[in-house]
């Protein structure tokens, strides 16, 4: 098992683009636990409260250099209207939709020390299966 830390944390300033292409700042964190290992989650900070995303970690990694996801979470890499490089965040719920835009190297940065945390084909190393089960099990029976 890797040395590095278990937990991945990383503050990332993205843009919230509206439907007429005008961006608005939006503080959020970047999260990566060991403990979930095949998942990051988003952390957007939204006055008094937060609003937490969960998706796969190989979507963010895919989507630094090329279009992924399917469903209610895609990723891809574009410039923006200065033309620096970055990446689009399309979130999709029944509640609405959400277009964020981050700095390409800000969430290179992320990744690369998720990465370090746990290799990328490593993630099923670090799942009990039987506890999972376990507790499953436990969760129908209450």
């Amino acid at each position: 098992m890797n040395a590095a830390p278990a937990t991945v944390t990383q503050p990332v300033r993205l843009e919230l683009i509206d439907a007429s292409g005008a961006a608005t700042p939006l503080e959020a964190e970047l999260r990566y636990d060991a403990t979930d290992p095949f998942a990051v989650t988003t952390v957007f900070m939204t006055g008094h409260s937060e609003v937490r995303w969960t998706f796969g970690r190989d979507l963010l990694a895919e989507g630094l250099y090329e279009p992924a996801g399917d469903g209610d979470v895609h990723v891809w890499p574009c410039l923006d209207s200065n033309g620096h490089a970055v990446v689009i965040i399309e979130l999709c719920s029944p509640d609405g939709e959400a277009l964020v835009q981050a700095r390409t190297g800000d969430l290179r940065s992320f990744v690369d020390r998720m990465n370090k945390a746990v290799k990328p084909g490593s993630e099923s190393e670090l799942i009990d299966i039987d506890a999972t089960i376990a507790s499953i099990f436990a969760a129908e029976a209450a």
